[in-house]
């Protein structure tokens, strides 16, 4: 069966549709102003759900008055409208999230009559975090009980509290997680009801353009007809279900704001003059501040894309790798913002010059939808007892198809990347044997080189898929050899704290975990300058 989505032509013609958005309504100025006042645009996002343009529909299925819209293609808006306003972008993304629980949990009649509700240009809310319950749902409070009439359950009275909800004070309803008898349920609390309450917008460091609100619910009574599903204490499994989707998607939102970042960067590095000569032809600046990060989103990109794929071709069980995509791709996209204002110098830190207000903005991205240390653990606890329930044939055969690519493709550095995955075995089956899983420090460290080298993986298999004569190919391969040196470099520093910081091995010990993974530091960084050199010229 061909992958779920649309045909490539329609994604390109939504991506146009949301430039053209971008040069009438949400221009840099107008966002600027946003920004400034702590504004969310409801005239704009209502418009942007409005019936002539309607851009919800992309995630809404066929069968209730949308388009099919496939995860390739809304990581795709996502990474657009990253590079326009986090803000914004998160506007929208909550309102996908907010409709999550109805699309993997409604029942049929629940369906037909909310995502039309959506379809027609309703703003939706995601309500679960609470002050004692972010991404550690077990300290739920807000409760949810039963109302009977004659013997007959007929509904639920809500009360408690959420805080830190998107779109919360403008939502034309809200799915909310609330604890019933049976344990965690989601349920439709439409804008109005009486004990319902949004209050004060948070005044927020960054995406100010978004509305971030608490909300209160005192006694607020539920038909027993919006309870999600129609079951309850199936909150938790609807909630789940969708973590790799969604996480997926902030990354995407990430990688879109670094771009933009970017975009801000290069063009002036090329103009301004410096002693003598551009910016752009120093490599003290561009090998620092630019061309770690071209690589990097290259090879965040390739793992978002990856994964999306893997979704639309209807492969469940993803939430590890939604977490992969979103630590790497948040992180790095920190980072190149940060780094952003320093290529700009004083510039950088104007307002006019928006890449102080990108930074302000992605930091949020390694917060929300659960924190980079929430995903670290995730995939550190999982990567740990896949290697071992698997004997270690998790990441080898992932090595193994990258060194497909360098049987093929001897001059894209595959063979760093096999390396690396093969030191991950070899450094969690160590972990695994010295009992030190519990060193949480340990198995951080374990998850980001993880993340690093599964998208490094991904980044090449791609460019390996293209490699040709045109400049895109060439790029796409210079990217490649870069992450991957920079890769090795991860290696190196993650292998420094685990096997030598940690005290759990001596120094013979240790080389020879080391030693049996193949991993070459050296080769690993075998002309690494000249590759930055020629990316340079490419950009």
């Amino acid at each position: 069966m061909a992958p779920a989505g649309l045909p490539l032509e329609e994604r390109l013609m939504i991506l146009d549709l949301i430039s053209r958005i971008r040069e009438r309504m949400l221009t840099p100025e107008i966002i600027r102003a946003y920004d400034e006042q702590e504004t969310f645009p409801e005239k704009e996002i209502r418009e942007l759900l409005g019936p002539d343009i309607g851009l919800q529909l992309l995630f809404l299925p066929t069968g209730y008055g949308g388009l099919g819209g496939g995860a390739r293609d809304m990581a795709a808006v996502c990474e657009e409208l990253g590079k326009i306003c986090l803000g914004v972008a998160t506007g929208f993304l909550a309102i996908h999230l907010g409709t999550d629980p109805l699309l993997v949990g409604a029942t049929e009649a629940q369906k037909q009559t909310w995502l039309a509700k959506v379809a027609e240009g309703a703003i939706v809310a995601y309500a679960v975090t609470e002050a004692e319950a972010g991404s550690n749902l077990s300290n739920l409070k807000t409760s949810a009980s039963p109302v009977q009439d004659g013997g007959r359950l007929v509904g639920y009275r809500l009360n408690g509290a959420k805080q830190f909800i998107s779109n919360g004070g403008y939502a034309d309803f809200v799915t909310v997680l609330a604890l019933a008898p049976e344990g965690p349920s989601f349920f439709i609390v439409e804008k109005g009801a009486a004990g319902f309450k949004a209050g004060r917008p948070e005044s927020k460091h960054g995406i100010r353009s978004s509305n971030t609100a608490p909300l209160t619910f005192d006694d607020v009574f539920v038909p027993v007809e919006n309870l999600v599903g129609g079951v309850p204490g199936r909150g938790l499994a609807q909630a789940n279900e969708v973590f790799g989707y969604t996480r997926l998607m902030v990354g995407a939102l990430a990688l879109g704001a670094a771009v933009a970042a970017l975009e801000k960067v290069v063009p002036y590095a090329k103009q301004r003059v410096q002693f003598g000569s551009p910016l752009i032809d120093k490599q003290g600046y561009t090998h620092k501040l630019i061309l770690p990060f071209v690589a990097r989103l290259e090879a965040a990109r390739a793992y978002i894309e990856e994964v999306a794929l893997r979704l639309d071709s209807g492969e469940t069980g993803l939430e590890v790798e939604g977490s992969l995509a979103k630590l790497y791709a948040t992180e790095v996209a920190n980072a190149c913002a940060d780094a952003a204002i320093q290529a700009l110098g004083g510039y950088g830190y104007i307002r006019e010059y928006d890449v102080e207000k990108i930074k302000r903005d992605v930091k949020i991205t390694t917060i929300y939808e659960g924190t980079s240390e929430i995903q670290q653990l995730i995939i550190s606890t999982n990567r740990w007892r896949t290697v071992i329930s698997s004997k270690g044939a998790f990441y080898e055969e992932l090595a193994r198809r990258v060194d497909q690519v360098h049987e093929q493709h001897p001059g894209l550095k595959a063979d760093t990347v096999a390396g690396v995955l093969r030191l991950l075995n070899g450094l969690f089956r160590a972990v695994h044997e010295a009992k030190a899983t519990r060193q949480q420090h340990i198995m951080f460290q374990l998850a980001s080189l993880a993340a690093t080298a599964e998208s490094a993986a991904a980044l090449t298999i791609k460019a390996a898929q293209g490699v040709g004569v045109s400049k895109e190919a060439e790029r796409l391969g210079l990217s490649a050899r870069i992450d991957a040196a920079l890769c090795g470099q991860c290696a190196t520093t993650t292998v420094g704290e685990v096997l030598y910081g940690s005290g759990k091995w001596s120094s013979s010990e240790a080389g020879m975990i080391l030693e049996s993974s193949g991993f070459d530091y050296e080769r690993s960084q075998s002309r690494l300058v000249p590759d930055m050199d020629a990316l340079r010229a490419l950009i």
